[in-house]
């Protein structure tokens, strides 16, 4: 998707506030803004969907190494 640059001038306040909100979740600004007008506009599922393939990508390694690549159910010791 062709992306087209938009200005916005907001106060210092909410400047600082965006950019606490977009670290903490591991994104940059733009996307961070970008979710909460996709989300206002009610595309809340494809930014969910999105934001979940994020996750996964990030975090692939760990769940392997916690839980396997195979895909039995079961984990060593639970059932």
């Amino acid at each position: 998707m062709a992306k087209t640059q938009l200005n916005v001038r907001v106060d210092e306040g909410t400047a600082r506030a965006a950019r606490e909100r977009a670290l903490a979740r591991g994104m940059s600004v733009n996307r961070y803004i970008e979710e909460l007008v996709r989300q206002d506009t009610g595309e809340v599922g494809h930014t969910f969907v999105e934001a979940a393939a994020d996750f996964m990508k990030q975090y692939e390694a760990v769940f392997a190494d916690e839980f396997g690549t195979e895909h039995e159910g079961t984990r060593e010791g639970r059932r």
